[in-house]
């Protein structure tokens, strides 16, 4: 019963280990990213009672600032 060796071409070579290195990137982001996104959440506010809802925030005024021309 012949066997043929499996053929490993360079290609696959490299696109093994681009793959092995982008989990090893994503796996080390992960645990950082919890507590972003845990420390990023605003608190709930009030819905205003007469539509609305704009508020200027320091968010709102830096884009303000940096889009005067």
């Amino acid at each position: 019963m012949p066997s043929s060796p499996s053929k490993l071409s360079r290609r696959t070579l490299f696109a093994g280990a681009g793959t092995a290195g982008a989990l090893a990137a994503a796996v080390s982001v992960m645990p950082s990213m919890t507590s972003i996104t845990e420390a990023a959440a605003p608190l709930p506010l009030a819905k205003p009672e007469k539509g609305g809802g704009y508020t200027l925030s320091a968010h709102v005024k830096q884009y303000y600032k940096t889009a005067l021309v």
